[in-house]
């Protein structure tokens, strides 16, 4: 059993499943839950997964954050669009001298979360997994799972492989989850964005599954293009993407097994999107260095108004059930 406590903020598709699966590796893991709660702490976790499914019956539940303990490793991932949460649920479960792992998508993440906690480590983790939760506290994983960590520095100088990096891959390895170690998270964060613009966006202006948007020829070329896009982008940041990195990007989603993206998922289910941190966070990176990139922002133009108009529809909703926002 790994000597390393570790707290899940955001026990969905993704946190569920990377936390239930070095929980039956035998560590000590504690998940924050909100709509979750009753069905996960009295039945808890059911992952399907095409590794091996599995059942965790008795899990460590919370609903308040204040009943947490203080845990070595604190894994964010939350939705960006929840992030605003931060200031109040992460200090009161990080050690000091702990880490944040974060799990989520998008840009300059690492940077906001340093302005919350202090006197603690902040690793980023760029996951490339195909999962989604299907019923309360159920899991169903489709497809890949490899997480790759880089530890932030300010300003996201690179790091090389820490120590820290390597204590926390051996606990996820030893949960059979494949990982890649980075030296430099800044790198890795637009490595993962090649894929999550082009999928990410176009399958929700285009009502469309990863599988329908490459089995298209213009669609093909459209993400094609956009991760082109994106790797001019990092070049602006002084990071460079070999192209056949981008080869091999599009080489995966055509073996991946049909797939509705994240995002795609909130939009179906009328959540807000994470239009900001995945896409508006890249364009002013590449626009505070003079580099415009015109299709990635005519998407982020377009998601806009669609996330304006969800979050609007929410308001009202609201409003006429005398609930308040939450």
């Amino acid at each position: 059993m790994g000597d390393i406590t570790y707290a899940i903020l955001g026990t969905g598709a993704l946190g569920g499943f990377y936390g239930a699966k070095l929980q039956k590796a035998g560590n000590e893991v504690h998940f924050l839950l909100k709509s979750d709660y009753l069905e996960v702490s009295q039945n808890g976790l059911v992952i399907e997964s095409k590794d091996g499914d599995f059942t965790l019956p008795q899990v460590l539940a919370y609903s308040d954050v204040e009943k947490m303990p203080s845990c070595d490793v604190v894994i964010v991932a939350l939705k960006t669009t929840q992030n605003h949460l931060l200031p109040h649920i992460l200090p009161p479960v990080i050690k000091d001298d702990g880490v944040v792992l974060v799990l989520q998508n998008g840009l300059g993440i690492e940077e906001e979360i340093s302005q919350i906690v202090g006197n603690v480590r902040i690793i980023g983790g760029l996951c490339f997994l195909c999962s989604n939760k299907v019923a309360p506290g159920h899991i169903r994983h489709l497809d890949y799972g490899q997480i790759t960590l880089g530890e932030y520095k300010s300003n996201y100088q690179p790091t090389g492989i820490t120590e820290k990096m390597q204590q926390i891959a051996e606990d996820f390895q030893n949960a059979g989850i494949s990982i890649e170690l980075a030296e430099d998270l800044l790198l890795g964060r637009w490595k993962k964005l090649v894929w999550n613009i082009p999928y990410n966006g176009l399958s929700v202006i285009l009502n469309a599954r990863t599988d329908e948007l490459m089995a298209d020829v213009h669609t093909r070329q459209l993400v094609e293009q956009l991760m082109y896009e994106v790797a001019l982008g990092a070049k602006s940041t002084g990071r460079v993407i070999p192209e056949s990195f981008i080869h091999t990007m599009l080489s995966y989603t055509i073996k991946m097994k049909p797939y509705r993206t994240s995002m795609k998922i909130d939009f179906d289910e009328s959540r807000p999107l994470e239009v900001e941190a995945i896409f508006g966070n890249s364009l002013r990176k590449a626009e505070t260095a003079g580099v415009n990139l015109p299709q990635i922002r005519s998407l982020y133009q377009q998601l806009k108004f669609l996330d304006t108009r969800i979050i609007r529809k929410q308001g009202t909703g609201n409003r006429e059930q005398g609930t308040g926002n939450r």
